[in-house]
């Protein structure tokens, strides 16, 4: 039998148990409607990809502790929310802006930049897992060593360091895209 022949939630038991034909399943039949959702509240095909991708990226690394009884309105919602906070983030964008050009008259362009990056930046840190965060949080804002973080914690210091690599290893990897970005 196929995972096409599958209920939702015969689907997110198996997703669950870390089942990726399950999610892939889930994925491939609600990707379309999640989109039009997406779309009909932002207008804009890139972030309602991004949108829809965010939310079914949750579902998955959420799979052990979701309790979902009707998958297709707790995507839906989820979209809704995503938007929401799309859109809070955006708002969030022109207010430093507005704030930047507001403050200073000789605003350059380096202290936008320097704003928006850090703005970034800070919004990658509060997308990582639990532990990259905290690790990072620890040793870039509070100034910990990885012993130090270790102690803190009750994990060991190469598990600190190892959750510091991967923090790094990710905020390295999105600030290629917003260099292009802001290349362009």
């Amino acid at each position: 039998m196929t995972m096409q022949h599958f209920s939702d939630s015969e689907l997110l038991t198996s997703m669950a148990t870390g089942d990726e034909a399950a999610f892939t399943e889930i994925y491939h039949r609600y990707w379309q409607q999640l989109l039009a959702i997406a779309w009909k509240h932002t207008y804009d095909e890139s972030s309602a990809k991004e949108i829809v991708q965010e939310v079914l990226i949750k579902l998955w690394d959420r799979r052990e502790s979701l309790e979902i009884r009707e998958l297709s309105h707790y995507l839906a919602t989820a979209i809704k929310f995503s938007v929401f906070k799309h859109y809070h983030q955006q708002q969030r964008r022109k207010n430093i802006l507005h704030s930047i050009f507001r403050s200073s008259h000789s605003a350059d362009e380096e202290k936008i930049y320097a704003r928006l990056l850090d703005d970034y930046i800070n919004g990658i840190v509060e997308k990582l897992p639990e532990k990259c965060r905290q690790v990072y949080k620890l040793s870039r804002m509070d100034g910990k060593t990885n012993q130090q973080i270790a102690g803190i914690m009750n994990i060991s210091e190469k598990t600190a360091e190892a959750h510091l690599t991967k923090a790094l290893r990710t905020i390295r990897l999105n600030l290629r895209h917003i260099n292009m970005l802001f290349f362009l």
